[in-house]
């Protein structure tokens, strides 16, 4: 005899058994995380044990690192902050996850910001296909090196201090915008010194790079998407992005240049030893295209930060005059010196880094085998991804008394901590490649900006500079201005 089933099986699907099936599989699947989870002892909200989303939502509102600063004021310094992801604010776990071996390796998520399909030297993960590259360029950032270019790089601190007084005299007491400017200088510094021809960002009052780096800079609000999601989303966000127009033109003038460098590389450092960034990874095997690539990035990462430094060294000066005085007296006493070797004007230099945190959120690795141990701080099991940051890191009072103040003279007798917790570059082999450029151009610009006394008299308009919490923070406003 043949069974009916059709009544029961109806049954099963109604809407009230499916609400309950869902319910039953929710439950059973949140009772397992609560219970059967490897970073069950790590504490942190509820949330993080669930959904990356909840961090995803407080990236792209750019309130991330306030947020996690707070929960580490609740919960320690080791934090839960997504299902497989720990936040840690104690520099004494630096050396493990950066630097000791090696470091730990990059998380995937350095893949979003590859550069026209390449893995460049920031984003690439395997340290096999990185090397190479890196060796190729690393003498160019050899301190000996970058000493032999200052002649080139003094050409572009004159038009900077030139530009910025042409702008103090014409401005009439209304605002300056610092932060155009420093960037401009950034570019101009490594595009010479690099890639052997200025880009002359500074001659053409810093526009032709601005809305390039804007767009990159937003690009870090997705830095922490998974990959296939930060494709469609970034894509999305290009679309309806207002100043695209703008952008496209922006980023058409870098990728140019970046073309010209290379291709003019390509004929003239053929047969001869190449004196360039983009000769020598030609002459290392590297196809034209990447280097090209290569070339970009570079332009974005040597902008971005070194600017963003520069122009809060300036507003800090001007809004601290007894501070400025002090570092114009020893300048102008100490004209034989190299900048890098005055110390009140070294402090006025790492103060602004530490200030700044042009990177401010964290630089997330894989734990390998094994497990994290660092003493006094909870096991985080293998196959996590764990990271630092520089918001952390430079706001903490037991390391740094008074954080959120700009005091120079802090680093004329540094603790071992401050050192150590000196995040402006990352830390480790594979900290920014350029760090000893970037520290010389600041070094240099800082000094030739104080010797010209052209920032006298300056002050702030605005009591505060605000910063969105990006991967690569975002000046609120997009301006940093001083007035006269």
């Amino acid at each position: 005899m043949a069974v009916d089933t059709s009544n029961y099986i109806q049954g099963l699907a109604s809407p009230l058994h499916v609400s309950a099936a869902i319910t039953v599989a929710l439950l059973t699947a949140f009772l397992w995380r609560l219970y059967n989870d490897p970073l069950g002892h790590i504490p942190g909200p509820l949330v993080a044990r669930f959904t990356p989303i909840w961090l995803w939502w407080l990236t792209w509102k750019g309130v991330e690192c306030r947020v996690i600063d707070r929960l580490h004021k609740k919960y320690g310094p080791v934090v839960r902050i997504a299902p497989n992801e720990v936040d840690v604010s104690d520099g004494a776990a630096l050396n493990l996850i950066y630097i000791k071996n090696g470091g730990y390796m990059k998380s995937p998520i350095y893949r979003n910001y590859d550069v026209n399909g390449f893995e460049t030297i920031f984003s690439a993960l395997d340290p096999a296909h990185r090397a190479p590259r890196a060796k190729a360029v690393a003498p160019m950032f050899a301190h000996q090196r970058i000493a032999k270019g200052k002649p080139a790089v003094d050409k572009v601190l004159d038009s900077f201090v030139a530009e910025m007084r042409r702008r103090k005299d014409e401005s009439n007491g209304t605002p300056v915008d610092v932060l155009n400017l420093s960037r401009a200088l950034a570019l101009d510094t490594v595009t010479v010194y690099l890639f052997g021809e200025c880009f002359n960002g500074i001659s053409n009052g810093g526009l032709r790079v601005t809305e390039f780096i804007n767009n990159f800079v937003a690009g870090g609000r997705f830095f922490y998407l998974p990959g296939w999601f930060y494709d469609c989303v970034d894509e999305w966000s290009a679309k309806l992005d207002k100043k695209k127009l703008l952008v496209t033109q922006s980023t058409n003038m870098i990728q140019e240049y970046a073309t010209r460098v290379v291709d003019r590389s390509v004929v003239e450092e053929k047969d001869i030893e190449p004196e360039t960034f983009q000769g020598r990874l030609l002459a290392a095997g590297i196809s034209r295209e990447e280097a090209i690539a290569q070339v970009v990035d570079v332009m974005f990462a040597g902008t971005d930060a070194a600017g963003t430094t520069m122009a809060i060294l300036c507003w800090n000066l001007a809004q601290h005059p007894e501070k400025y005085d002090r570092v114009y007296k020893e300048v102008i006493e100490n004209t034989e010196l190299d900048a890098q070797s005055l110390p009140y004007l070294t402090g006025v230099v790492k103060e602004s880094l530490r200030l700044s945190m042009a990177n401010p959120t964290r630089f997330p690795r894989i734990v390998p085998p094994g497990g994290m141990q660092v003493p006094g701080l909870p096991k985080i099991p293998a196959g996590t991804s764990v990271g630092a940051g520089a918001f952390m890191l430079h706001h903490n009072p037991e390391v740094f008394p008074e954080p959120r103040q700009f005091m120079p003279e802090r680093w004329l007798n540094p603790s071992q901590e401050m050192l150590r917790d000196s995040f402006y570059f990352g830390a480790g082999s594979r900290q920014c490649i350029a760090r000893n450029l970037a520290s010389a151009g600041l070094w240099w610009a800082a000094e030739a900006l104080i010797r010209s006394d052209v920032l006298r008299g300056a002050k702030i308009v605005r009591d505060k500079i605000e910063i969105v919490e990006w991967f690569n923070a975002k000046i609120v406003g997009e301006k940093i201005e001083v007035y006269w």
